[in-house]
């Protein structure tokens, strides 16, 4: 098991429906976080096209593509690379995040909550499953965006054992202080590592704040993001995580049987 792991946040503006455009972005930064050792690295929620609605079943079909070229990064660099992207099956789209370690898909997870407040459960389905999984870094725990909001979705990946929680999104102006606010809460009320990655700069009628954030399980922030293109990387030590859990046994002192059937 690590002791700690090197993890980047890969924050950059995405072209809206421009695949290749975007590609090369991310290919981009992945080679620059990698040269300064990063071994986990989480791209922004439907990083390869944005939400370009209209075309979301035909932008989809080049995910396949997309998944190839991110799996032979992750073979060459050794690194998990985790983001969301537009999946097809059938008649339905899904935005799912891929786990990619060593260069094969360790799991997948897609969006439970659909952010109905700006029409996404009109063009996209929603997942029915979680996901923590074991990878060359740790216990991965996956979320996306507006499942930020649902706090039951974060205390089941931790009770799952989750490690570190990979956050892609498109959290947009004026909510910046919710999105700060809740990540450190569910950092804090989980003792664990959060590394959330939001993409910035104007996107349609969207304007995005970045502020991408690299989280201890004391809700202390290790690295922020501004406004523009960034790539975070800080390290994630596992002690701190063991030490924090062991001085304030929150996971022994829940009281399950009075919750009932809410957890």
């Amino acid at each position: 098991m690590l002791s700690r792991v090197k993890v980047s946040s890969l924050q950059f503006h995405i072209a809206l429906g421009e695949i290749k455009t975007n590609l090369v972005k991310a290919t981009a930064a992945l080679g620059r976080v990698a040269d300064q050792g990063a071994q986990l690295a989480v791209l922004p929620e439907m990083w390869s096209c944005g939400y370009d609605y209209k075309r979301l079943p035909e932008l989809a079909m080049e995910t396949p593509q997309v998944l190839n070229e991110l799996c032979r990064i992750s073979e060459e660099s050794g690194m998990v690379i985790v983001g969301s992207l537009p999946e097809r099956a059938r008649e339905n789209v899904f935005n799912t995040a891929y786990i990619i370690d060593r260069g094969r898909i360790a799991g997948s997870y897609r969006k439970l909550h659909l952010f109905s407040f700006m029409g996404e459960d009109r063009f996209l389905s929603s997942g029915e499953e979680s996901l923590v999984v074991t990878t060359s870094v740790g216990r991965l725990g996956v979320a996306i965006c507006y499942d930020l909001r649902f706090p039951e979705l974060f205390r089941k990946l931790t009770l799952e054992g989750a490690e570190i929680i990979c956050l892609p999104a498109e959290w947009p102006k004026p909510r910046q202080d919710h999105w700060r606010t809740l990540l450190r809460a569910r950092a804090i009320e989980n003792q664990l590592f959060i590394a959330a990655t939001n993409c910035c700069g104007v996107q349609g009628r969207l304007d995005f704040f970045g502020m991408s954030l690299l989280i201890e399980p004391r809700g202390d922030v290790l690295a922020e993001a501004g406004a523009a293109d960034t790539e975070l990387v800080a390290e994630f030590e596992f002690a701190r995580l063991q030490d924090y859990r062991a001085q304030i046994p929150c996971a022994d002192d829940r009281r399950p049987e009075v919750y009932g059937k809410l957890l």
